[in-house]
């Protein structure tokens, strides 16, 4: 069974994001982070697109190798940006022949550094979910922000969108946040549309405060005045790292009992952290 959306009709699911690596120091990293979370016998693993294409074959590379050489099913992230249809339909056909089954339908970042990219046949994560479905059977995932997203006038347009996306998808993964009232509040408003496809609330354990604040204010994430507090008055940054683990941990469990249908943990390709959360949860491990 690797299609996501068989997984989560099996039951809850556990799983991981990694990044493509950019050197040599940084694949040791990752395969380290990858033997050593194995154990924990992850239901999937996610792989990401850098801002305008910029990992496509990395990320392309790495989701095959993890397709043929490990028991985890991966699922690769697209997005929109810089990308013909012709482009993404090449990309999905290499993907079919490896025995790649997944796919998050992103509508992506634009490079940062104000590189130029390519128009792209695509305005919105709905037109490429759509093009995906005229040319594959894949599973396609998409992505929900609990606290809408940072591009919309408001919640409840947000909300309209996000059910329109995920009526055409198999399920969702949220961007992190940091306190259950988000996630139950995002599941709530789309059942209300009509919307009870599964969606997967993502954990972003806090193990350098000023780095996640910073993907935080990017991503239109609330960083709870609590959380800065209790993390700011730690003296030393493993005690930064320890409370912001515990507080995951604490946020893993509240969506457990909220019955959310799974787990899905922001590694940074990096292990500790998961390696943590799992065995303060009581959650097995092979």
């Amino acid at each position: 069974m690797t299609r996501i959306s068989d997984l989560l009709q099996a039951g809850r699911t556990f799983s991981f994001e990694f990044f493509p690596p950019k050197n040599d120091e940084a694949q040791v990293a990752l395969t380290r982070a990858i033997v050593e979370l194995e154990p924990l016998a992850p239901s999937f693993v996610s792989v990401t697109y850098g801002a305008g294409g910029s990992t496509r074959e990395r990320t392309r590379d790495l989701v095959v190798q993890m397709r043929r050489e490990t028991k985890i099913p991966p699922m690769a992230h697209l997005t929109c940006v810089g990308h013909t249809r012709a482009e993404i339909q090449d990309i999905i056909g290499a993907y079919v022949e490896a025995g790649v089954e997944n796919v998050l339908a992103l509508a992506g970042d634009l490079p940062a550094d104000g590189t130029d990219i390519p128009p792209s046949d695509y305005v919105y994560a709905t037109d490429l979910v759509e093009h995906l479905r005229s040319i594959t059977d894949m599973c396609i995932g998409v992505a929900a922000h609990p606290e809408g997203h940072p591009r919309s006038p408001d919640r409840a347009t947000d909300r309209r969108h996000m059910a329109a996306k995920l009526q055409m998808a198999d399920f969702a993964t949220t961007q992190f946040f940091f306190e259950v009232e988000h996630y139950v509040r995002l599941v709530n408003e789309l059942a209300d549309l009509g919307c009870t496809k599964p969606v997967i609330p993502g954990i972003m354990p806090v193990t350098n405060l000023s780095q996640v604040q910073r993907m935080a204010a990017m991503s239109g994430t609330e960083f709870p005045s609590w959380l800065h507090d209790e993390l700011a008055s730690m003296k030393t940054p493993e005690d930064v790292r320890r409370a912001g683990v515990d507080a995951a941990t604490r946020l893993c469990a509240e969506l457990l009992e909220a019955n959310a249908p799974g787990l899905h943990f922001y590694t940074m390709n990096r292990s500790t952290a998961t390696r943590e959360i799992y065995a303060e949860l009581g959650l097995p491990v092979t």
